[in-house]
């Protein structure tokens, strides 16, 4: 079916629907292997067994953006926060050769696929038994978007997504509800914005959104104007990264429905809530979170 793809410099839009798909590949990380990671083969049965997947434990799907790869900073940092734990299994999920700079109109048309080869992979997982209560997915730019396109292919949208700054380049002009991340995709949608408005989604998009550090430039990100911006847009990995680990709280603030904003500008009363790993399902609204610190987050 490859011989039907789309190739122009070294882009490369994918026509057919087939899954499993050889430009996509899963990979399993568990507290037992470390970062040794292991290939899951979906269309073998024994493959979960036979490569160390605990049933009892939670399971992550992890997906990375444009011009990402699953074993490059910052989807690494986030996999290690996980496995630090003891508590999860890790998937991630890699599409690479689909998403190579500087071809971001093709990755665009490529999330549709994407998403349908996650969605088998999530699939598998419950058909041996894992709970969709114990599973998430974790996505990142293009990757938050894939998340939630996921549950176009499922019997029963997801439990739980966690969006880290969801692409906003074209998929806000362009990008319907079925092809981008909203509150409908699971019954409980994290959004976490730190470039809003330039690479990250504006406003609200999930059922709780975090506006970190007024939401557009993060503290810590240097340079160029472009690398201050996918400095910040990467820095919600490693916000939502530090969530995970016992000893870090980020708290959010209840504040107005608009993200970006001036920094301190539109709280508002009531009960503060954690952000990342630790929000709580019953959490509903918009918080903002101030972060001071002066490290900028590695991106490969």
């Amino acid at each position: 079916m490859d011989m039907f793809d789309i190739r122009y410099w070294r882009c490369v839009i994918k026509k057919a629907a087939q899954c499993p798909n050889s430009d996509i590949k899963f990979f399993l990380y568990t507290p037992d292997t470390g970062t040794r990671r292991k290939r899951i083969d979906i269309k073998n049965p024994n493959a979960l067994k036979y490569m160390g997947w605990n049933p009892h434990k939670e399971s992550v799907i992890i997906i990375h953006g444009f011009n990402g790869t699953e074993n490059k900073t910052p989807m690494t940092i986030i996999r290690n926060a996980y496995l630090s734990t003891g508590e999860y299994n890790v998937f991630t999920v890699d599409w690479e050769s689909l998403t190579i700079f500087p071809c971001y109109l093709s990755a665009l048309s490529n999330t549709r696929l994407v998403s349908r080869c996650s969605a088998q992979l999530y699939s598998y997982l419950t058909h041996h038994g894992a709970l969709a209560k114990k599973i998430h997915c974790v996505g990142h730019s293009l990757g938050a978007h894939i998340c939630g396109m996921m549950s176009r292919h499922l019997n029963a949208k997801q439990y739980k997504i966690i969006g880290l700054d969801p692409a906003r380049p074209l998929v806000d002009s362009y990008g319907d509800a079925q092809f981008r991340l909203t509150r409908d995709d699971a019954y409980h949608v994290q959004v976490i914005h730190t470039n809003a408005g330039f690479l990250g989604e504006e406003n609200v998009v999930g059922h709780v959104d975090f506006c970190v550090n007024g939401g557009t430039n993060q503290p810590g990100c240097k340079g160029h104007a472009l690398r201050q911006a996918r400095c910040s847009h990467f820095q919600s990995a490693c916000y939502y990264a530090a969530s995970i680990l016992k000893n870090v709280k980020l708290i959010g603030v209840p504040c107005s429905n608009a993200c970006p904003k001036r920094q301190g500008l539109g709280l508002l009363p009531g009960k503060v809530v954690p952000m990342g790993i630790k929000t709580p399902i019953s959490a509903k609204g918009q918080y903002c979170v101030s972060i001071r610190h002066n490290k900028d987050c590695p991106f490969d």
